[in-house]
Order: C-alpha cells, then structure tokens, then sequence
C-alpha cells in the first residue's frame, strides 16, 4: 500500500502521462543562486562571523548561523512576508543549496527555530549592532570598487503602519495611521546606509544626529566630500549649523512663510499676455535669516506658473551649494530618488512586515530587511548586464528570481536545470560573469 502511494498518477485521456509530486526537487526561486555568488564574492560569511555571537550549546548548534541569517535575509529578498512560508522554504532545493554542505540534505530551519533566532538571538544588544555592522559592512565592499570622491546623503521618514497593541506604535497625525516611524539614510547609489526604527508618533527629524553624523565622520574618514539632501521636516537651525561645522554641502527645502515670499514679491506676479501652454519658471537666490538662526543663509527660490492655475507654485530651499538657483534646484529635486528606493523596500523585501509584539524584535526585522534590500540592490549595481540594470527590485523578484528549476542528485554533484523565460543562458552567463569579475575577499 505504501509502495503504491508513491508510484505516479496516471490519466485516462492520454495514457502516457505520468503525474508525480516532488515539491522537495522542485523550486521556483532558482535566481537567488546569482545572489547567492554574489554574497561570496563581497564575504557575507566572515561578517556573520566577525559581528554575530553564538551563544549556543549541544545540539542547538545543529544549524550555522549563517545558514539561519541567509534564510531570513533570502526568504525576504525573494519577496516572502514573515515566517508564513519557512516551512515549505525549508525543503525547497534552492534555500536548501544556498546554506552551507550541512543543510543540503537535512534541510533548512523550520518556522520555529526561525523565529526563535530572529527574536531571541539576534534581538540581543550586541547581535543588533552587529546587523547594522553587516549591513554598513556590505555596501562598504561595494565603495572599495567604485569610489566617487564626491558623495551624496538623503535623509528621509517613512510610514509602516502596525496592527494590534504593538510596543511603541502610536498614532501619527501627518500619516493619519497608528504605526511606526523609522528614520532612514541612503547614498546616491540607492544603498541604505542606516535605519533607525522610531515610535510612530514621534517628528520625523528625532535622532537625525544618530544616523547621520557617524557616516559623514566615515565618509570624510576616507577623504570624501559628502553633500546631504532632505525635505522640509529637516530643515532645523541644529541640522544646518552641524552641517556647517562638518564641512558638509546641503540643499533642504524650508516651507514657505510671509517673510520669504516678500523677498521674492517680484516673481509672484502672473506674466501679461496670453497663458503660455509650457511652465514659465523662475528662479531667484537671496539671503535670509530667520528669527531662530544665528546667521543669514543661501535661499533659493522656485516659482512656477502653469497653464489653468491662478495662484503660481512656489518652492524654497535654504542652501550652501555655490552652483548657480537653477543647478541648485535640479540637484535637489533628485532627493526624489529616495523616496522610490523607499517604496521600493517596502513592496520588494516586505520592510512593512513588523508584526512582532516587542519593539526589539521589530528592529531586528526591519535591519533584516535592510539587509535584503541592500543584497538586491548590489545584485542590481554590481551584476546586472546592461538593457536590465535599472529593473527595480520587484522587477528582479518577478523576472529573475523566480525561475523554476528541478534538482536532480549525482553521486558527486548537484545537477538544477533550469526553466527559460528572462532569465535565460546569455544573462545568466553574463550575471555570472561579471560577478566573477570582482575581487575575491581576503582572510
């Protein structure tokens, strides 16, 4: 009886079809092996080594913690919420293939032990520090490759709404919402350089310093000029007096008032003649000192009449850029950027997802989704080839990373064809190598 419930079903209407379940050969996630090369190649292993403590004994010690950090990282990065599919992850080839030799035939963790690294092991103080050290770390092999003398910094705030009596969720009034409140920073490349999670009802520049004045010490550290953009709720004298005293260049928009619109009266009035179909722009820069400002500061000023609309849109950025108003506009209208990167974590590696009671657990998860953020993202800068390198993350997921695949065992080898869609032999192969092509990590 045993034997035959394993044998393959077969159908009437066409007798030499065979139907079998093999959902422990099969995967649909055969893409992340690209990623998986690619983390060797920037030495996620020795930083899981160096940041992350073990404190384990006996037979706890059964699954490696770097096989536990890339599950919970690569089950993200391939678009899975939370632990709801770890069990079935577990026996998938690809999870399984992406582990060290130990989990190739035993498999990978299952939801329990999951969750308990997540929010026992990692949510410890030293282990949390030691994520954001990784992440830090990660793109930091990426700088050694690349390395523009001249970099930009945007500072932003984002919504992740919470359910539930969750530890440190509050109500914000801008978003309308009870939730969280975390404080993000990225580079121009689209790496997250540091995450700080914050109550949700908390003003979106709190702890600005925290995350903002150790990276621009590290980048200056290397010589750097670092220049930093970000939008009105960061426009504080404390920001810019510290950016001035570190040297750093800054465009930050600052919300309009009577007094500026005075300094700029000229502008304000509608041009004589008919309407023109295309925005008549104008721009102006001027000195301005606030009542709560120790000095007078660069301000730019923007207005814009478009066709249809009686009153013009008018924009102020308080500025030390020496570029011309225009250049200085156009400069800071890329923080736009930021804000999709933003978007981008929150549809691709389910950054939204922060479902523990415990504030602790909550920012373990979201440095986790960093992590796979940032992981996608390298994919995207360092192993792309051209015609698909700017394909945003869900693009990757859908395109890339879900690509099905059978593995089949040899006796000294692993055999995974793989189905041909987007991802097919010439990117495959050219993915491959260009991540070949980067520097083998040392020690």
């Amino acid at each position: 009886m045993g034997e035959k419930q394993n044998q393959p079903f077969q159908l009437s209407f066409n007798p030499s079809l065979k139907v079998d379940f093999q959902g422990s050969r099969v995967t649909s996630d055969s893409g992340l092996l690209l990623v998986r090369e690619l983390d060797e190649r920037l030495g996620l292993s020795a930083l899981i080594g160096e940041n992350i403590l073990d404190g384990r004994r006996g037979k706890n010690t059964q699954l490696p913690l770097p096989d536990l950090l890339r599950q919970s990282i690569y089950s993200r990065l391939a678009g899975y919420e939370d632990l709801n599919d770890a069990e079935r992850l577990s026996q998938d080839p690809t999870f399984r293939l992406i582990c060290s030799e130990k989990i190739w035939e035993r498999g990978a963790a299952l939801p329990s032990h999951l969750h308990w690294f997540e929010t026992e092991v990692l949510s410890q103080a030293e282990n949390l520090d030691g994520l954001r050290r990784i992440n830090r770390e990660l793109i930091a092999k990426a700088e050694a490759m690349d390395s523009p003398q001249r970099v930009v910094l945007d500072m932003d705030s984002t919504e992740i709404p919470v359910y539930g009596e969750q530890e440190h969720s509050a109500y914000n009034g801008h978003f309308e919402s009870t939730c969280y409140h975390p404080l993000l920073l990225f580079n121009g490349e689209g790496d997250c350089l540091g995450a700080k999670l914050r109550p949700g009802n908390v003003h979106s520049a709190k702890d600005w310093e925290e995350v903002l004045l150790p990276e621009i010490e590290r980048q200056q550290g290397l010589g750097k000029e670092v220049v930093f953009r970000a939008h009105a709720a960061f426009a504080k004298p404390e920001i810019y007096e510290a950016l001035e005293e570190w040297g750093v260049k800054y465009a930050i928009r600052i919300p309009a008032n009577d007094s500026l619109e005075r300094d700029i009266a000229e502008l304000l009035t509608r041009p004589v003649g008919r309407p023109s179909h295309k925005p008549v722009v104008w721009y102006k820069g001027f000195l301005y000192q606030a009542a709560s400002w120790k000095t007078a500061r660069r301000v730019v000023a923007k207005v814009e009449f478009h066709a249809g609309e009686l009153f013009p849109r008018v924009g102020f950025i308080v500025t030390n850029l020496e570029t011309p108003s225009r250049v200085v506009v156009r400069f800071y209208n890329k923080r736009g950027a930021a804000e999709q990167w933003i978007k981008e974590s929150k549809q691709a590696v389910k950054m939204t997802r922060l479902s523990c009671h415990r504030f602790g657990s909550n920012q373990v998860r979201l440095e986790l989704s960093l992590l796979a953020y940032n992981l996608g993202n390298l994919w995207r800068r360092l192993g792309l080839p051209r015609g698909i390198e700017n394909w945003s993350l869900t693009s990757l997921q859908q395109r890339l990373v879900e690509t099905g695949g059978r593995l089949v065992k040899h006796a000294r080898y692993y055999w995974l064809p793989l189905t041909e869609g987007h991802l097919n032999r010439r990117r495959f192969g050219a993915m491959l190598g260009r991540i070949s092509l980067l520097p083998v990590p040392t020690g």
